[in-house]
């Protein structure tokens, strides 16, 4: 049921590669509401305890970390991070978001985050994207997206991202890794990467951004 007295939440789910940062942060723009990368929160835990030589499986010293973490928005845009952050490219290779999808499969680290999470439900309004906004954080979101798209175009938005940050990466390997991924993320026992009911499933394959962004634009106002 939806909590009329809390700000409105559209979610995106979807799998890595599918577009759901940029398009996230398009309709973010649009609407004029905040944005939440969830992503980035276990990409910056991952930074952390890669820096501070902890052990992936000690949940205790990553909830440790969680316990501290500060947001903001980030300055010039709508979206929420977290205070301390390094810069975007520190974050974005492969290597960060592997051990995101590692740390997002530990349950004591989900729940840790989900206060986090809430916190970012700030007026006039919140667009979430992730593996489980629509499932678990957010259940009650007005507008629930899964956005997908095929391997192979996910794989080389992804080489493309990359390259525009100048990082780089073989378009084969990202390919298996995406795959690896979302294996994992479909299997793993908490939040597994699923559609939220009632969600719509939208294929990103062969679409801009901005032709997704107008898609979902026009959904919520035929549905706000």
């Amino acid at each position: 049921m939806i909590q009329e007295s809390l700000p409105p939440v559209i979610t995106i789910d979807g799998p890595g590669g599918a577009g759901k940062g940029t398009v996230s942060s398009r309709l973010a723009e649009r609407l004029s509401w905040n944005w939440l990368e969830s992503g980035r929160l276990y990409r910056w835990l991952g930074w952390r305890a890669a820096r501070e030589h902890l052990d992936a499986g000690d949940e205790e010293a990553l909830c440790g970390l969680i316990a501290g973490i500060q947001l903001r928005c980030a300055a010039g845009s709508r979206r929420l991070e977290i205070v301390g952050s390094p810069a975007f490219e520190v974050l974005a290779d492969e290597a960060a978001a592997d051990w995101a999808s590692r740390l997002a499969a530990l349950p004591a680290v989900r729940s840790a985050l989900l206060p986090v999470q809430h916190a970012c439900r700030l007026p006039p309004g919140l667009v979430a994207d992730g593996r489980d906004m629509g499932t678990v954080v957010f259940p009650d979101a007005r507008l629930k997206v899964f956005l997908t798209a095929s391997v192979e175009a996910r794989a080389l938005r992804r080489l493309k991202q990359l390259n525009a940050l100048g990082l780089y990466g073989s378009l084969n390997h990202l390919t298996q890794e995406i795959e690896e991924r979302d294996e994992r993320d479909r299997r793993r026992s908490v939040s597994p990467l699923r559609s939220a009911p009632g969600a719509w499933i939208l294929d990103s394959t062969g679409l801009t951004a901005d032709a997704v962004v107008q898609r979902i634009w026009e959904a919520w106002q035929a549905g706000s």
